[in-house]
C-alpha cells in the first residue's frame, strides 16, 4: 500500500507543481494513513490540504482501504529526525542535536553537510594555565556514523 501512496503523492507532486516538495514517511496501519512532506522551501498547510485531497479522491474511488479510513497529510515537522541531505542543507544555522551509532550525543549548531558528513559548532571551555578559555569547535560527523538528528528548538 505504501507503494500505491507514494506513486499518489508523487503524482500530486506533478500535478500542483510542487518542484521542492518530497515524501519523508508514508506510514499505512489498516485503516489509518499518515503523509509527511518536507520541502527545500517551506511547507505550508496548503501544500498538505492540496496533496491530501489528490490522494482522497483516489482512496475514495478506488476503494483501497474501504469506505472508512483515516488520511492524515502533514509536514514532517520540526520534531522528527532528519532523514535525508535535502533536509540538513536546508536547516544549516539550526541548532540541532546528533546521535551517533556509539550513542554519543553531539549538540551545536549545524554549520555543514553533505554526502559525506555533518559539521556541528558548538562552543568548548578548555584549560589554559589557571584560566578556563571558550572556544569554537567545528566537529565532523561522518554520515554512516549518524543515528539520528533532530533540529532543536530554541526560544
Amino acid at each position: 500500500m505504501e507503494n500505491k501512496i507514494t506513486e499518489l503523492v508523487e503524482k500530486a507532486f506533478v500535478e500542483l507543481e510542487y518542484d521542492d516538495c518530497f515524501i519523508v514517511d508514508i506510514k499505512v496501519n489498516n485503516t489509518k494513513v499518515e503523509v509527511f512532506l518536507d520541502s527545500d522551501s517551506s511547507i505550508t498547510f496548503l501544500h498538505c490540504r492540496k496533496v491530501s485531497r489528490i490522494i482522497e479522491a483516489v482512496l475514495d474511488e478506488k476503494q483501497w482501504l474501504g469506505e472508512k479510513y483515516t488520511l492524515d497529510v502533514s509536514s514532517a515537522g520540526i520534531g522528527r529526525p532528519l532523514k535525508f541531505l535535502r533536509q540538513y542543507t536546508k536547516n544549516i544555522g539550526r541548532k540541532a542535536e546528533v546521535r551517533t551509532i556509539e550513542d554519543e550525543k553531539v549538540k551545536g549548531t549545524l554549520t555543514a553537510a553533505d554526502a559525506e558528513k555533518v559539521t556541528i559548532s558548538y562552543e568548548e571551555t578548555v584549560k589554559e594555565g589557571k584560566k578556563k578559555k571558550k572556544i569554537m569547535v567545528d566537529r565532523d560527523i561522518p554520515m554512516e556514523s549518524v543515528k539520528e538528528t533532530r533540529i532543536k528548538i530554541s526560544f
